[in-house]
Order: structure tokens, then sequence, then C-alpha cells
């Protein structure tokens, strides 16, 4: 099968473009200008942007049998043009109706675990806005939310890593209690891949976790454990740490936004894994195990 693929420059879309050819499909990347060299060898380029008029992308889908739309961001810079509603319920829509202009059916879409109607972030109520484009557009779509996801190339771990290297003494925001899913990077893209043949997955959201929830002090700890280094724990008050995010959150240097703070403190965990699972019978990577194969080098 022949597809289209959005965001296959970042973190899941490298690893879900180079398990797609080895499972024999042709993979179309869209590509923005400067960034061919992070496209995995073997995958056709097209240059554009997922905010290009829909007629435009319609052309550069010209023989896809399906798309992957992954585009995504999780903290926005305004002044750079960089917004929620920009790259997720604009992009969506461009790419829905682009592939609708194409004569392509399947859609395959990349959305967030806590998604939902009402949510108190800017961040999931975006995103929410982006799966009602695809609920409401007529193709044989199936989303993904997944929680945290981990791996060689991820930001989250290794962020974590990079600060324990530094120094043992490692900041959190409250008691650190609140819960993560983290699910491995091949998981989620084995996922859409398998999916594309798998007609029974047609107009179905899944929720897509690791097996086991950890609180945030967990996974920090098992980041060190990986590291085979000691680290403290300092945890700060909620209240200082979202007065500095409204200060510093809009600069790129600063961590967290009080978007992120929000999202975090309120957990991010399946409510039934099960589902996922048996569906794409996928194997359950267990955090610790996965992160030791590429922090322990």
């Amino acid at each position: 099968m022949k597809v289209f693929v959005t965001g296959g420059t970042g973190f899941v879309g490298r690893t879900l473009l180079r398990i797609l050819k080895s499972s024999g499909h042709q993979a179309v990347a869209l590509v923005r200008a400067g960034s061919e060299a992070k496209v995995p060898p073997g995958v056709e380029i097209v240059s554009g942007d997922v905010l290009e008029d829909s007629s435009v992308l319609a052309l550069k889908m010209a023989g896809c049998q399906a798309v992957i739309h992954l585009v995504g961001i999780i903290r926005e810079f305004p002044r750079k043009g960089i917004t929620f509603e920009r790259l997720h319920p604009q992009a969506t829509r461009n790419i829905v109706a682009a592939a609708k202009e194409a004569g392509i059916q399947r859609y395959l879409h990349m959305a967030s675990l806590g998604t939902r109607p009402g949510a108190t972030s800017a961040y999931h109520q975006s995103k929410w806005a982006a799966e009602e484009i695809v609920r409401d557009s007529g193709l044989d779509w199936t989303i993904f939310r997944p929680s945290v996801i981990f791996g060689p190339e991820d930001s989250f771990v290794n962020l974590l890593a990079d600060l324990i290297r530094k120094s043992p003494f490692l900041p959190v925001i409250g008691d650190g209690n609140y819960r993560l899913q983290p699910v491995a990077v091949e998981v989620v893209a084995q996922a859409f891949v398998k999916a594309l043949n798998l007609p029974e997955t047609i107009g179905k959201t899944f929720e897509v976790c690791g097996p086991s929830p950890l609180t945030y002090n967990e996974i920090v700890r098992a980041v060190a454990q990986a590291l085979s280094r000691r680290v403290v724990l300092i945890h700060l008050p909620v209240s200082l740490m979202r007065l500095a995010a409204s200060l510093l959150g809009g600069f790129a240097f600063f961590p967290l936004t009080t978007d992120q703070i929000t999202m975090l403190l309120e957990e991010n965990v399946c409510q039934n894994t099960e589902v996922f699972y048996q569906t794409f019978d996928l194997p359950r990577v267990d955090f610790r195990e996965g992160i030791a194969r590429y922090l322990g080098k």
C-alpha cells in the first residue's frame, strides 16, 4: 500500500516510516524544506506543509491509498505562528479535505490521551476539535490516543536523563504522585501500520498505553536506575511552578508551560489497555525494561 504520512520527521514519524517500509508498504512523507535529512532512507519525499491549501496537498497525495496524520505540537509559540489552533484543527481540516479530494478513503489519526470534550487544557481542547473533524469527515478513520511515548529519540525520558546526569537533585512539581502510563514508540508505530490492514478498526478510537501506570516519582527513579545514578527528588509547590511557568513559559529555554502543568497533574492513564493489545496483537513493553535498552548504553 502507498501511504501518505505527515509528521514523518518527528520522533514517532521516523519510527513509523521505518516500520512501514519493512512491512512492505511504500511511504510518501510530506516534509518541510530543510528537514529532508531526518527522513529514513528509501522513503519518497514531497516538499510541503500541512497548512497549505487542501487542493495543493491533494496533488501531493496522488496515487496513495491511505493517509497517516501525525503532525502535532505540545506547546505554542504564537509569535512564530506555532499555535494549537493552526497545527491541530486547521492542519487536520486541510489533510482531511485533501484526502477526500485525492479520493483516499483510509485515514489514521494521531490524537492524545486525555483528549475529551470540556478538557481543561488548551492542548486537549484543540486535539478534541481535530478529532471532531476526523469523525465528521466521512472517511474510513481510526484514531489513536497515546499516553507519553518513550524511545531512544524521545524528549521526555531523555530530558530527565540529562538532568539526572548533571545533578543528583531533581525538581518535581507537587508531590509527584500523579500517574502516567508510558508506551514504547515501536508499539505506537506498529499499531498504525497494522491498522492499515485491519478493517475492523475503522470508526474506532484506541487509547494507547504501556502495561501499567507509574507515578511521576516512580518514572524519575526508573530513569535514574537505568543510568545507575542516585537521584534526590526536590518537591516544589504547584503554585510556585505555575507562577514560574506563567512568566517564562513563552520562552523556549523554560521546559514547562502552565498548560503542561495542568495536564501533568490531572494524570494520563488508560481506562482499559486490553482492547488495544488484543486488537493489534502487540507486545506489552515494560517501561523500565524499555528505557534500559537505550539509557544503559
